[in-house]
Order: C-alpha cells, then sequence, then structure tokens
C-alpha cells in the first residue's frame, strides 16, 4: 500500500516523531523502575504498589513544578539534559522539607514541534536523577502543539509523589525560639529568577553565552547558568533518620524572605546571618551587570542558599559533624526567635 501524504504532519504534529523520541529513551526508562512499579513503559497509566516499595500505611506527599525560562538557556546552549536533572532535583527536594522520600515521577514535555533528539535528551536526564534519587520515571506526556508555542519553543513540567511515616512528617511545628538555621549551600541558580538573569546578563551586559567573564574563574555564562539543580536527599536523609532535623525550606522563588516563613510557626521569626554563607560568582555577577539590588537579589534569587535546616542549639555541632563526615557543607547561618513569621536579613 502506497503511503498517503500526512495531513497531520502538514498541520504542524509528527506522531511518528514523537514516538520517535520516547522510543530512544525506553531502556533509560525501564532503568529507574524500583520495587514498586507494576507493568512496563506505555501503558496509558503508571502503577505503583506502595506496600511493594516500603511506604505501605504511609502519608502520600506531592508536587508539581517545572524549570521555567532556564529551558531557554538550556536550547540555546545545547545542553538540555541537565534540565532534566533541575526537574526532578527541584521536586525531591520540595517534598524532602515534609521528611518524604520520592516513590515515582511524571513528566511533562511539551514542544511547537517535535525534535525527538532533543527530547530525548530531557528524557534521559529525567532517568539520570530519577536513578539517583531511587525514585521510577513512570510516565509521562509529550505534545506537540504548533500555535501554542512559538517556534522552537520547550516547556518541561513534573509531578513527584513521595511517601512520608505519620510520625516523621515535618511541618514546622517542631521549630522552636533558640533553634538555630543550619544552610546547605545550592549549586547555583537552580530553576528560579532566569528571567532577570537572562536580561541582566544578556540584554544589559551583552554577555554571549560563551563568554568567559573573570568574575566566573574560567566558567562560561552558560556553564554558570546551566549548572542543574542539585539533590538535597543523600544530605538530608541521614539527618532526618536520626531526628535531628525540626523543619526544613527548599530556597526556590522567593529566596529566603518567601520561603522560609512557609515553615514557621506564627509566633516566631528567624534571623539570617547573609555574609555566613560562601558567596557564589553568577549571583554577583548578576547583580552588578544588571544593576540589581541586594534586597531583589534575595528575594529572586537563593543567593547560595540551598536548603535551610532548623535544628535544636544542642544538636547543632552534631549536625554539622554529621554533614561533614559525609563530605557534605553546612554553614550556621541564623537563629529563631520571637516573631511574626519573617525573615530578618542581617
Amino acid at each position: 500500500m502506497t503511503q498517503q501524504p500526512s495531513s497531520y504532519r502538514a498541520a504542524g504534529v509528527d506522531i511518528d516523531a514523537k514516538y520517535r523520541a520516547v522510543q530512544d529513551a525506553r531502556e533509560a526508562i525501564r532503568s529507574t523502575y524500583t520495587e514498586g512499579v507494576v507493568g512496563d513503559v506505555g501503558l496509558f497509566g503508571g502503577l505503583f504498589d506502595p506496600a511493594r516499595a516500603g511506604a505501605e500505611g504511609q502519608l502520600l506527599v506531592a508536587s508539581t513544578d517545572g524549570v521555567g525560562t532556564k529551558v531557554k538557556v538550556a536550547q540555546a546552549a545545547g545542553m538540555l539534559r541537565g534540565v532534566g536533572h533541575d526537574l526532578v532535583n527541584h521536586c525531591v527536594g520540595d517534598i524532602l522539607v515534609q521528611g518524604a522520600r520520592p516513590l515515582f515521577f511524571l513528566d511533562y514535555i511539551a514542544v511547537d514541534r517535535m525534535v525527538p533528539e532533543a527530547v530525548t535528551e530531557v528524557i534521559l536526564g529525567l532517568a539520570e536523577a530519577c536513578r539517583a534519587n531511587n525514585c521510577a520515571l513512570l510516565g509521562g506526556e509529550t505534545a506537540e502543539m504548533p500555535g501554542v508555542y512559538r517556534t522552537g519553543e520547550m516547556d518541561i513540567a513534573g509531578t513527584i509523589v513521595g511517601c512520608v511515616q505519620r510520625e516523621m512528617l515535618l511541618d514546622g511545628a517542631q521549630i522552636a525560639a533558640g533553634d538555630v538555621a543550619i544552610a546547605l549551600p545550592s549549586s547555583g541558580l537552580h530553576t528560579n529568577g532566569y528571567s532577570l538573569a537572562r536580561k541582566a546578563l544578556f540584554e544589559d551586559a551583552g554577555f554571549e553565552l560563551d563568554a568567559r567573564p573573570e568574575q566566573l574563574g574560567g566558567a562560561s555564562v552558560a556553564e554558570a547558568l546551566l549548572v542543574p539543580h542539585r539533590t538535597y536527599l543523600p544530605a538530608v536523609w541521614p539527618l532526618l533518620e536520626q531526628g535531628l532535623v525540626h523543619g526544613m525550606a527548599h530556597i526556590t522563588g522567593g529566596g529566603l524572605p518567601d520561603n522560609i516563613p512557609r515553615i514557621l510557626p506564627a509566633d516566631l521569626s528567624v534571623e539570617i546571618e547573609r555574609s555566613a554563607m560562601p558567596r557564589v560568582p553568577i549571583f554577583d555577577l548578576i547583580v552588578e551587570a544588571g544593576s540589581v539590588s541586594r534586597d531583589e537579589a534575595y528575594r529572586v534569587f537563593n543567593m547560595g542558599f540551598g536548603m535551610v535546616l532548623f535544628v535544636g542549639e544542642s544538636d547543632a555541632e552534631r549536625v554539622l559533624e554529621d554533614l561533614a563526615a559525609r563530605g557534605e557543607a553546612g554553614y550556621l547561618v541564623g537563629r529563631v526567635v520571637p516573631g511574626n513569621r519573617q525573615v530578618l536579613l542581617g
């Protein structure tokens, strides 16, 4: 039978290209499957048995997020695999603050036109990050939508589901005046503030992606902007198992001022000493290039503060020693004081 021209392809949607992208990543997806996964790639819905994953009777914790306009930088630089890591690790961090470990992840990739090689790169990144977090890449959707997205555009989002034992749930209620704040360093911008970063570096300062400003110590602008969001699970989980953490804040969009109050009791505030955290060159470059005020920078970016842990004062030294023994950096950056859910930046 002679193959007829595809009207759907002529309208801008190539079904064959979509399935080719998933097919190329099939083995990588399977490599993430944990004991809880039931079935195989390609089912209409992903199947997961919590009991087989050791989560029977536990609370489920879910979160959805995206990578924002970081994907535009990644596309321009041809470095798309890293945004898969960004997406998974961001979502892992968002449920980790409630004491949850990840069970499975679902992705959504939308494009104006299907380029299988680009989509496959993202999925491979997702799979790598899921394996590193012992999290199954259970399913997803790849959508080709000409007319909704402009030429060359891509958007990436995902949903994570994890579990926590009821008695281990962290909701901030254990935080008390006198507790200390210990910060784990971020690996860079993570996934927040890229609209401002792009304006400051590319429009205001006129940098190209391959520019190597002196402030970045030999790294290019693209390399500094595209450092993947790190996972905090290996650093934090042993502390949670020991019951040493009273509460945590993942420093994402809104920075320290907006994220820490989300887990504070109503009658407490936190004093944070900004100078206690090592400076990260890319943030200083953005502030300088875009004439961004320091206060606004701390509201838009994480400014080097990746995850903030609240622990009892008597446990602070033990926590810092535990982190150091496992090769993790931790910095004593502040203290919980009476107040009204404010972050007081010193």
